[in-house]
């Protein structure tokens, strides 16, 4: 199976880079700059007392040609528009498209350009990132990418892609209903989101100050509510493991939306937290505290863009 990988950053690079290692035909779209920096360095994976290099395959939009088998798309939703342009030449009538983005926009975005038949449903849950070096650095052991067709059918495609995940020691379910578990995953994202992000902190600084502890579950109650609305209700084992994530004393985690924030980069906040809240809008669900993150974010936002 020929696999495209689109991006090779924190997370779309690491899926890659185990796919390489196993030995399957594995390929990197990527900027020139990234390139460049991949063929003087090859892509490495530190952390977690491993350290290991693979030399990645790479081409770039301008170079790209002819169809794959398997596109993993794992680009920030920022530049979802121009990577959809640049991946076009590699989606023909067999390929079969696996986003790994937040949220759920995205999903008719792709739906739209290279029709719905093309497109599976995917949930990555990895805690990584790129370090200065621009080596991916693993910050836990979670290794997890599960997927699926958006009709929820188990199909030979599909079958076939769990078996190359698997070989390459990429923890695959294929779960009942992936539209599901996205809106789950989006759940856990934009309340873990915006208890950082409302209050600049980690989420043991939160939740150690007085009145901290009431935060994460309010929001939690507050997404769990559109998803329920929109047919998606979050199971209890799932709400009780995200507030053990977000309501926890002394915790330094963030996620990847604080870290934007905190160093004046353009954050993620229409397609997690404005498309989140304006489907809050359309079912009837009343979201403030979500809806309070959200204009944070987009006062951010357009500090960051020079506005």
């Amino acid at each position: 199976m020929k696999i495209l990988v689109v991006g090779a950053g924190a997370t779309g690079g690491y899926f890659g880079a185990m796919l390489a290692r196993a030995g399957e035909d594995v390929t990197f779209l990527v900027r020139p700059a990234r390139a460049a920096a991949l063929r003087e360095r090859g892509l490495r994976v530190v952390g977690r007392d491993e350290e290991w290099t693979v030399e990645p395959r790479l081409v770039t939009a301008e170079e790209l040609r002819e169809p794959y088998d398997l596109v993993l798309l794992s680009v920030k939703s920022t530049g979802l528009d121009r990577a959809i342009e640049d991946v076009a030449p590699a989606v023909g009538p067999d390929t079969a498209v696996i986003p790994l983005l937040n949220g759920l926009a995205h999903i008719d975005a792709l739906n739209t350009r290279f029709g719905a038949p093309a497109v599976l449903g995917g949930v990555a849950k990895v805690v990584t990132t790129l370090d200065d070096s621009g080596a991916i650095r693993r910050l836990a052991p979670l290794a997890h990418l599960a997927f699926g067709e958006q009709d929820g059918t188990v199909s030979a495609r599909v079958e076939r892609i769990r078996k190359i995940l698997d070989g390459a020691g990429i923890d695959a379910p294929v779960p009942a209903g992936i539209l599901t578990a996205m809106w789950h995953k989006w759940v856990f994202i934009t309340t873990f989101g915006a208890v950082t992000s409302l209050m600049r902190g980690t989420v043991g600084e939160v939740y150690d100050a007085p009145g901290g502890p009431a935060l994460g579950p309010a929001l939690l109650d507050e997404a769990s509510a559109v998803a329920a609305a929109a047919g998606h209700p979050v199971p209890e084992e799932e709400r009780a493991a995200t507030l053990a994530v977000v309501s926890a004393p002394g915790s330094p985690m963030v996620p990847s939306l604080y870290r934007d924030l905190a160093a004046g980069r353009p954050t993620e906040v229409e397609h997690l937290f404005g498309d989140l809240t304006a489907r809050a809008r359309a079912l009837g669900v009343a979201t403030p505290l979500l809806d309070l993150a959200t204009l944070h974010l987009r006062v951010h936002q357009r500090r960051a863009d020079g506005v």
